[in-house]
């Protein structure tokens, strides 16, 4: 055997630029494959991770039938007493942190202009609420705050807003009217996210279970677990006759979903790319074989079994293939650490 690697190597080295080519370009293809599974595994991650931040947590506590699509007011789909609910939650050993939220729809009229928003009344002392306190201008909520809410930054952007500033709300009631009250932009948050941040005003959960009218009733308890894969064990146990528990799963499936066929997609690019290049590797070979009859010839005059020197020929295969799996992991762990720090 080291005689048969002995002879491979140095088969390789009679033409050290293709062989060297043919492994880069080996070596070219598992990078690319490196840095587009890390690339997509990357994005489908940190989608879900800023849903789970920004909406569903890893689990939410809701009164049984409540659409949170629908972000109803109507008592019967509430949480009662949410706070007590959040502290006996607290009290689970796996749970990091947990919070009543209350939603309701608006529109925010400033100057002449209305926009239609998403009210979103939060407990500002939790540390539910650390994903919103990144503050562009003015300071964060009170949880005593009658008056004051916050604005992203790109709805403050549109409306040329900022800290200190007056607009008025139209809230949705319990009832079904519509509630009309001035308010401060005390501050301009961002999580980075447009989308979510050019629609959703925050405002403490006390004046919006006042503005709504709901009294003291939640939409959802959102909960932070130490290990999301724990939400299933933790949700069984926090069932009850009149709530439900949604897990990050239930309510992410369409990520999930997504994510899946994202998945099939990429392993039918690994098949393509793979193929590609291990016609580099054929192609070599093949042109080793043509190059080298004459030396085949010898080897089988002096005694050399066919076999053998296929098996030469196999390992020559082996060893460039295995320099440009090599290469590759090299080229493509500098890219992985690159697109990880950078992108």
């Amino acid at each position: 055997m080291k005689q048969l690697l002995t002879m491979a190597y140095r088969g390789l080295g009679r033409n050290r630029r293709r062989s060297f080519l043919s492994a880069l370009a080996l070596g070219l293809g598992v990078a690319l494959l490196l840095m587009m599974a890390a690339f997509v595994e990357g994005e489908m991650r940190n989608a879900l991770a800023l849903s789970i931040r920004l909406e569903s947590g890893h689990l939410q506590v809701r009164a049984r039938g409540y659409d949170g699509a629908a972000t109803s007011l109507a008592w019967e789909d509430l949480v009662d007493d949410p706070m007590t609910i959040a502290g006996q939650i607290a009290a689970l050993e796996p749970v990091r942190t947990t919070t009543p939220r209350l939603y309701a729809s608006g529109i925010l009229l400033s100057g002449d202009e209305s926009l239609g928003v998403r009210i979103l009344g939060i407990d500002p002392a939790s540390g539910a609420s650390a994903v919103y306190q990144e503050l562009l201008d003015g300071a964060w909520l009170d949880p005593d705050d009658r008056e004051g809410v916050l604005i992203g930054a790109p709805l403050a952007a549109k409306r040329n807003l900022a800290a200190g500033d007056r607009v008025t709300l139209l809230v949705n009631t319990a009832n079904g009217d519509i509630d009309e009250q001035p308010f401060v932009v005390r501050g301009v948050y961002t999580t980075h996210t447009p989308t979510h941040d050019q629609r959703t005003v925050l405002m403490p959960l006390s004046k919006a279970q006042a503005i709504t009218q709901v009294g003291d009733r939640a939409s959802v308890v959102w909960v932070e677990l130490d290990d999301m894969f724990q939400a299933e064990a933790v949700a069984a146990a926090l069932i009850s006759d009149r709530l439900e528990v949604q897990t990050w799963q239930q309510m992410n499936a369409l990520y999930l979903e997504v994510e899946s066929y994202a998945n099939a997609m990429m392993a039918v690019f690994y098949v393509i790319v793979l193929a590609i290049t291990a016609t580099v590797v054929v192609n070599a070979m093949v042109m080793a074989v043509f190059e080298r009859t004459r030396e085949i010839g010898i080897l089988a005059a002096i005694g050399m079994k066919e076999r053998r020197i296929l098996a030469l020929f196999l390992t020559e295969a082996f060893l460039l293939a295995l320099g440009g799996v090599w290469i590759g992991l090299l080229l493509g762990g500098l890219g992985v650490y690159y697109l990880s720090a950078h992108g």
